[in-house]
């Protein structure tokens, strides 16, 4: 199986980071092909809504680093989206990536692909990871993909808060069992 995980935090030794090794790591001990970005990273300009790609093809009017993803989450079988919990939701990166999927609507919503969350924040009660699922679970319902499962750690503020705990084991088991 092919995985792209679009990693969205712009802090590349944090909580996130850290599950979306283990997840990676769980995958490819499975047999399954990880393809990673840290979003954050890259160059990505933000949807206009122009409706440039309505009328090329699918070809966005901007011309950045989301030509090296666009290639990669067609081919993938699943796509697993990380995020630090930022203000109640994913971070501007990330949600920058996810709106550019717009330009390749028509052919995403025609593939069946498994769509996975994992997701950490420093707050512990479960109502504040809520707007997070919901957007991930609307995600899914629009593009036509099946959940796949999500991780979500909950009082994980620095990167020690997940090493070694049960969040590591479930995003490595996640991988493992996708």
């Amino acid at each position: 199986m092919k995985i792209l995980v679009l990693a969205g935090s712009p802090h590349l030794h944090g909580t996130t980071s850290y599950l979306a090794d283990k997840f990676s790591e769980g995958a490819q001990e499975a047999g399954n092909e990880v393809i990673r970005f840290d979003v954050a990273k890259l160059k990505v300009h933000p949807c206009t809504g122009c409706d440039h790609c309505r009328r090329n093809d699918e070809k966005c009017i901007f011309d950045d680093d989301m030509s090296q993803i666009y290639p990669r989450l067609l081919e993938a079988d699943a796509v697993v989206l990380v995020t630090p919990l930022y203000y109640f939701g994913m971070t501007a990166q990330l949600k920058a990536v996810i709106d550019r999927f717009y330009a390749i609507n028509s052919s995403l919503r025609k593939q069946s692909k498994k769509l996975l969350l994992i997701g950490a924040g420093g707050d512990e009660e479960d109502w504040a990871m809520s707007a997070l699922k919901s957007h991930y679970s609307t995600v899914c319902r629009y593009l036509g993909w099946s959940e796949g499962g999500m991780v979500l750690a909950l009082g994980a503020e620095t990167r020690e808060d997940v090493e070694n705990g049960i969040y590591a084991e479930a995003a490595k088991k996640m991988g493992r069992e996708i």
